[in-house]
């Protein structure tokens, strides 16, 4: 889950099988959440706005802004996580892919959430404190990134989708051969 050249890639973690509670993929009515159409189906995350206020205002207002539309998951590794949101995933150049930013960074905000199967993180490099817009979805538990990388969010929708997207043929640098497109990400409110 690193951004930015010259960051070294994370490996997966061969650990058991652990999944979040209930109470984290379950929502309320009004809560807001990050609505992601992609060009394999819908991702529906919740927010943890007590545990990192920052990425979580962050990624609303790049979501809020259009920024996330045509971006893609441009690093799909199976067993590890899928990672989007880079702007430079918008053009045909996937040499760049996993170098953007937009523009600023957000301190790290660890927190006590775990990178479980559905949980959204923030990327960033080698810097703590350098995470821009990038972000990954685990399809597995990876508690060797607990505490170095902020947990911003878990899927309660579309984990079905994200098994998709991580199984698809991929290059050598792991970048889906054929682009899995976020066509439009959005905040909404929760209707139960």
């Amino acid at each position: 889950m690193t951004q930015g050249e010259g960051a070294s890639a994370a490996t997966p973690a061969k650990t058991a099988k652990a999944k979040p509670d209930a109470a984290a993929t379950t929502t309320k009515a009004g809560e807001d959440v990050a609505v992601i159409k992609t060009s394999l189906g819908t991702i529906v995350f919740r927010f943890y706005d007590k545990d990192a206020p920052k990425h979580v205002a962050n990624f609303k207002k790049l979501a809020t802004d259009g920024f996330y539309n045509g971006t893609t998951f441009h690093r799909v590794i199976p067993g590890f996580m899928i990672q989007g949101g880079d702007p430079n995933s918008k053009d045909a150049d996937r040499s760049n892919d996993g170098t953007g930013s937009a523009g600023s960074n957000i301190n790290a905000e660890f927190n006590q959430n775990k990178h479980l199967r559905g949980t959204v993180s923030m990327a960033r490099s080698q810097d703590p404190n350098s995470a821009s817009c990038q972000f990954f979805i685990c399809v597995k538990p990876q508690p060797s990134l607990d505490n170095l990388y902020s947990v911003f969010g878990q899927v309660v929708e579309g984990m079905d989708v994200v098994d998709k997207i991580v199984s698809v043929p991929r290059d050598s640098r792991d970048n889906p051969l054929d682009k899995i497109v976020m066509e439009k990400v959005t905040i909404e409110k929760r209707k139960l």
